[in-house]
Parts: structure tokens; C-alpha cells; sequence
């Protein structure tokens, strides 16, 4: 039986319409300055309590005022683009009104958590890589959430759009991991929306794990 559901916050709840990815640009500029991109910049900047100038200085990366303003107008233009998906708070409120344990589980720069907790109801448990020091696939992460919701792995689902990390990282652990393919002609066999995982949790519909 089910008593909770993990959710992936970007391409799973919430949606970017703006994209200028200013954390990407500042790695160029990292580059250009000589310093030799490393495998785990990426891991870095999402496991890091930290902002553009913070992760410039971590880089050891001298940005101008004006670089950095620039960098910070891309970045406040993408997090104000920032929209749940038509889907997403009708699954939630669908599930927390049957009484089960909802979580967020995420991989991201510490900016992208704002419009999460401004345009998202309130969760029972966070795992944000950057306040816990992991990124999804790692098992550290999911294993922050199955203390923070006190439940046995086998209770838990959790989706995303990410295989990897959404899916076959949570069933290493024991949790049911299913994908949202919101580009997915429906079927059986498919995820397509929020409001059918939802429905099919609950044990009203006739989706299938996938």
C-alpha cells in the first residue's frame, strides 16, 4: 500500500517557458578564464548552498559588475518564468486529500527552490541537493526522504521525467519509481499526466506502471 509520493520538481510540477540558463553561461565563462571544466562542475552547483557570485568565487572565476548583473537578469527572467504544470496541483490536492505523505525531491541551484516554495502547496519532506549534499542517483538523497517521512521504501512512490534518477534510482532503494512522459501518445503503458498517476495511486484508474 501506498502512504507516500515523492515528487521531481522541473519538467515534473513546475515547467521553465524562459530558458537562459545563467549557471551554464557562467561555467563558459569559467572556461574562457582557463580554468579546465571538471566532470563534477555540475554536481558542484547543485550540491552547494549557492547563488551566481557564489559560485563564481568557488571557481575561482573574476566576473565584472556588469557580467555578473547580466547573469542575474537571465536568472530572475527564468525563475519568473517559472509556471506549475495544468496538472500539478490537482494531483496534489487529489493526494493529500486521501491522506497520503507528499515529498519533493530534487537536483538544483539553490535559486530554483523560490518559485517551488511560492507556487507549490506545502510538502511533508524536502530533499533539495543543495541543503543535503546529494544529487539524485545517489542513494544519500532518497535515503534524506525515507527518514524525513518515517515510512518503509516499499510504501513509497515517486515520479519524474527522468529515468535515472526518478525511477531507477528509488528502486535500487526499494521504492516504486514510475516516468512521466508528458510527450507520450496515452496508453496502458504510460504516464502522461500528473492526474493519471494520481489516479491510478488512488486505485481509480487503469494506468500501469512504466
Amino acid at each position: 500500500m501506498i502512504e507516500a509520493v515523492i515528487f521531481d520538481v522541473y519538467g515534473t510540477l513546475l515547467q521553465i517557458s524562459e530558458r537562459r540558463r545563467p549557471f551554464r553561461k557562467l561555467l563558459k565563462q569559467v572556461r574562457s578564464q582557463g580554468r579546465q571544466p571538471r566532470a563534477d562542475d555540475a554536481r558542484t552547483l547543485m550540491t552547494r548552498n549557492l547563488g551566481l557570485a557564489g559560485a563564481a568565487d568557488l571557481f575561482g572565476t573574476q566576473l565584472g559588475n556588469d557580467e555578473l548583473a547580466i547573469l542575474e537578469l537571465d536568472l530572475y527572467a527564468e525563475l519568473a518564468s517559472v509556471r506549475p504544470y495544468d496538472d500539478a496541483l490537482r494531483a496534489l490536492e487529489s493526494l493529500k486529500r486521501a491522506g497520503l505523505k507528499v515529498a519533493l525531491c530534487s537536483n538544483l541551484a539553490t535559486p530554483y527552490a523560490i518559485p517551488a516554495k511560492l507556487l507549490l502547496p506545502e510538502f511533508d519532506a524536502y530533499a533539495w541537493s543543495f541543503e543535503v549534499g546529494a544529487i539524485k542517483p545517489e542513494p544519500a538523497i532518497y535515503e534524506h526522504l525515507l527518514k524525513r517521512l518515517g515510512c518503509k521504501a516499499s510504501s513509497i512512490a515517486m515520479i519524474g521525467d527522468t529515468l535515472e534518477a526518478d525511477v531507477f534510482g528509488p528502486e535500487r532503494l526499494g521504492m516504486h519509481g514510475f516516468h512521466l512522459q508528458r510527450d507520450a501518445i496515452r496508453g496502458p503503458d504510460r504516464l502522461a499526466s500528473l492526474i493519471e498517476f494520481a489516479d491510478h495511486i488512488l486505485g481509480t484508474g487503469t494506468v500501469t506502471r512504466t
